[in-house]
């Protein structure tokens, strides 16, 4: 196992932001032996612990080179976070895209993560002239990220040889609740074919609790991404995509109603306008008792890089009627994951200048999204 050393709680710092809004900023580029901190991930435990996660990439803002995976721990609902933890470092090579999903009935910690040479990039393993390509490995964790195992590589499995480029989430993954395909782990995921170099988004999953993993099926159509997954009430799973066709600041979406094996029905959703970016989707409740059921959405509103904004929809994802902005300035990627006693929190990427200036999570009740305001501040503890 991968010991990640004595966990210590330590106050997170506040942050100002908008309208004098405090918010956590967990990772800030430049600090703590790395250049610059990206690709946010967030999930909550079975016993309630959040573990967030990133990539620290050690010499610049490149996608490529010397990347870490890394990830805080809190066990207070967001309070306080432990000392940043290393959760696997491959020398100079590229250890990215945390892609993490809990599964209920064990309680292990599911971490896919995608790996390449750090001297390979993108743009060299899309056109086949890398010295290596993009492999699939998974970690787990038994005891809510005390410790780790080692990384174990599962290319083979759920990628195909055809395929240069491949993307794990970013973002996290999911638990079926209900239906035939009940338990089953499910990852959103993305690839780009050799032959036409055509991207797509495509989800893993597995059926045994996470002991081996499986390949679905991928979009219909090609021109999209980076993508999350959300489980809806009649059954089905919507994939929510980063979109490249026309009209390019649309988001896409598909469904399936199979578990992930076949997708159809593929389209642009209107309201969810995107720069070209990562999004994140996440259920915040299931219909109970005469009320609606929730879905979150989180992206930088915007045909650019800014207005970080989380929105609600009440009709499983068809519209999106109420809304709550995070932060205005610049912002990119984000997570979204439901805490208890009613909160939800959005781990995002923002800054001043540019988007890759910090990590922050910002907390926030519904009641905050359907008036519209700004989180309750969270102060320094």
């Amino acid at each position: 196992m991968l010991l990640l050393g004595t966990i210590s709680c330590m106050a997170v710092a506040g942050i100002a932001g908008d309208h004098d809004m405090k918010q956590q900023s967990l990772w800030e580029s430049g600090k703590g032996g790395y250049h610059t901190y990206r690709i946010p991930a967030l999930v909550v435990s079975t016993n309630s612990t959040l573990l967030a996660f990133c990539e620290g990439r050690k010499s610049g803002s490149s996608d490529a080179g010397d990347i870490d995976l890394l990830m805080r721990r809190s066990t207070d609902n967001g309070e306080t976070w432990s000392n940043q933890q290393v959760v696997w470092d491959d020398g100079g090579n590229t250890c990215g895209n945390p892609c993490p999903v809990v599964d209920r009935t064990t309680g292990t910690v599911w971490l896919l993560t995608t790996w390449n040479r750090g001297d390979d990039h993108e743009k060299d393993i899309i056109e086949g002239r890398s010295k290596d390509t993009r492999r699939v490995f998974v970690i787990s964790s038994t005891d809510d990220g005390l410790t780790w195992s080692e990384p174990q590589e599962v290319t083979a499995s759920v990628k195909k040889p055809d395929w240069t480029w491949y993307a794990t989430g970013p973002g996290s993954g999911i638990q079926i609740h209900h239906g035939e395909h009940a338990g089953r782990l499910v990852l959103a995921c993305d690839h780009i074919e050799a032959k036409t170099r055509h991207h797509y988004s495509h989800i893993i999953y597995s059926d045994n609790h996470g002991n081996t993993w499986t390949l679905g099926g991928r979009t219909p159509n090609h021109q999209v991404n980076e993508c999350e997954v959300v489980e809806l009430v009649d059954g089905r799973l919507m994939l929510n995509m980063r979109n490249y066709a026309q009209p390019k600041n649309l988001r896409q979406r598909v469904f399936t109603r199979d578990g992930g094996v076949t997708w159809e029905n593929q389209g642009v959703d209107h309201t969810l306008v995107e720069p070209i970016c990562q999004a994140s989707m996440a259920r915040y409740s299931w219909p109970a008792d005469g009320q609606q059921g929730v879905i979150l959405f989180s992206n930088p509103a915007s045909t650019k890089r800014d207005n970080m904004t989380v929105r609600a929809s009440f009709d499983e994802g068809e519209t999106w009627p109420s809304s709550l902005s995070l932060h205005t300035g610049p912002s990119a990627y984000s997570d979204l994951a439901v805490l208890a006693g009613g909160l939800a929190a959005c781990l995002y990427e923002r800054g001043d200048k540019h988007p890759y200036e910090q990590i922050a999570m910002a907390r926030f009740t519904m009641l905050d999204l359907l008036a519209g305001e700004e989180p309750e501040p969270t102060g320094q503890r």
